[in-house]
């Protein structure tokens, strides 16, 4: 589903014009984003947890010479979905 395909179903689901479920969606994402950007984590209960994962450094090769580089530390989005999210795609 692309996002113009999600306003769509989210105009039609809530009753509203497609640009008002324009802005809901947009703003929706623009909060768990600046939420995330913040190093909160984002919790919706019976969908899932959005949150902001650590990921070390690592050692790594370059595959053209086989050189062996420094990777670094990185943080990663993350979501894990939620117990009833997981019961509904596997009914």
């Amino acid at each position: 589903m692309t996002r113009a395909e999600l306003i769509v179903k989210v105009a039609d689901k809530a009753k509203l014009d497609r640009k008002t479920a324009e802005k809901a969606v947009a703003a929706t994402f623009e909060a768990i984003k600046t939420a995330l950007i913040e190093g909160d984590k984002v919790q919706v209960l019976g969908f899932g947890t959005f949150e902001v994962r650590e990921r070390a450094a690592r050692k790594g090769r370059n595959p053209r010479t086989g050189e062996e580089i420094e990777i670094k530390s990185s943080k990663l989005p993350s979501f894990k979905s939620g117990k009833s999210l997981k019961e509904a795609c596997n009914p």
